[in-house]
């Protein structure tokens, strides 16, 4: 802040010592000579500046001594004012202010993306499997280094800013967002993060890391839908690749870790053509038209069930879990949407 002031009472400074004397020059040409002012004031930029294109009207006596004065006491003036001025535009932070203008702009203009509140390992990764379902995504990281590297990448949406101010959530377009997920080192600070975006938007599907399980019950009531815990799971993932290696190698490749073609996506009852509304699963005729299984559904209550009923019948907020390769899950798209 006291850096900003001081580079605000620069330019001015640097925009006083060009206007004060060239004000005064042009008025004195004006009164004394009775010329115009456009040459008044091109006299007096051309003889402050020092550029010498010679008299641009006949100088009578008290005209010269006028512009002897001007020359004299402006003498280096409008040179270090230039200087100042120039500073600031290359050394200072002004091209680096435009670019986050410009960058927020791009952002504001976002509709249901998702913010990723720190970009450390976890929020890298979240990052990755975003990227990968194509879905667009704002960073908000308070570390600069931790950005470099992605600073040049197209299409890649980010704030050098702390994601604990309100501010910066409405930066990162938090109103028209769909999700948030933060993944801050200090569970204090996920927990307000969690609280704020909460505040700022009641709609938001909130995603929290947690290092603690005494942070869990607090990001829940601050308004997670979803709190992790990475070091407690990749534990528990590591001992489980013991107990049932083959089982937790096939839900790796489910999670899209194991580069195969797999990917499992949710078909909500909203996305389902008029016509399909109202009817059962076997009604649907996933597998035999796309090749695709539906192995899950999710009510409305937030409950689940593995692998339906085909014969159930589809009810409004109900999602459909399905299982399928890409080519296959390309085709149930062009099918139920």
């Amino acid at each position: 802040m006291v850096e900003l002031i001081s580079t605000k009472s620069k330019i001015a400074l640097a925009i006083g010592l060009i206007l004060i004397p060239i004000t005064m020059g042009m008025f004195g040409y004006m009164i004394i000579e009775g010329v115009p002012l456009l040459d008044a004031l091109f006299m007096t930029v051309t003889t402050i500046s020092t550029v010498g294109y010679g008299e641009v009207f006949p100088l009578s006596t008290a005209g010269r001594i006028f512009t002897i004065v001007l020359i004299l006491s402006n003498l280096g003036v409008f040179a270090y004012a230039i200087t100042l001025i120039t500073r600031f535009l290359i050394e200072g932070n002004f091209f680096q202010q435009l670019k986050i203008k410009r960058m927020k702009d791009k952002i504001q203009d976002l509709n249901q993306h998702v913010i990723v509140c720190g970009f450390g390992r976890n929020g890298q990764a979240a990052c990755e499997m975003l990227k990968k379902h194509e879905i667009t995504y704002v960073i908000l990281e308070s570390k600069k280094e931790l950005l470099e590297k992605y600073l040049n990448k197209e299409h890649f949406y980010y704030l050098n800013e702390d994601a604990t101010k309100d501010e910066s959530l409405l930066d990162a377009g938090i109103m028209s967002a769909r999700g948030l997920i933060t993944t801050l080192p200090n569970d204090a600070d996920n927990v307000f993060v969690a609280l704020t975006a909460r505040g700022l938007n009641s709609s938001l599907t909130i995603i929290s890391r947690a290092s603690n399980s005494s942070s869990f019950t607090k990001l829940k009531r601050a308004g997670a839908d979803n709190v992790i815990m990475p070091d407690q799971i990749g534990g528990a993932h590591m001992a489980s690749l013991i107990v049932r290696p083959d089982v937790n190698e096939f839900v790796d490749i489910l999670a899209g870790q194991g580069g195969a073609d797999v990917q499992l996506e949710e078909f909500s009852y909203e996305r389902l053509k008029k016509k399909l509304e109202g009817i059962t699963i076997s009604d649907l005729n996933i597998r035999k038209k796309s090749g695709a299984n539906v192995i899950g559904l999710r009510r409305g209550d937030g409950s689940y069930i593995v692998n339906p009923n085909i014969n159930m019948v589809l009810e409004e907020d109900m999602k459909l879990i399905i299982l399928a390769n890409s080519s296959q899950m390309e085709t149930l798209k062009e099918m139920i949407d």
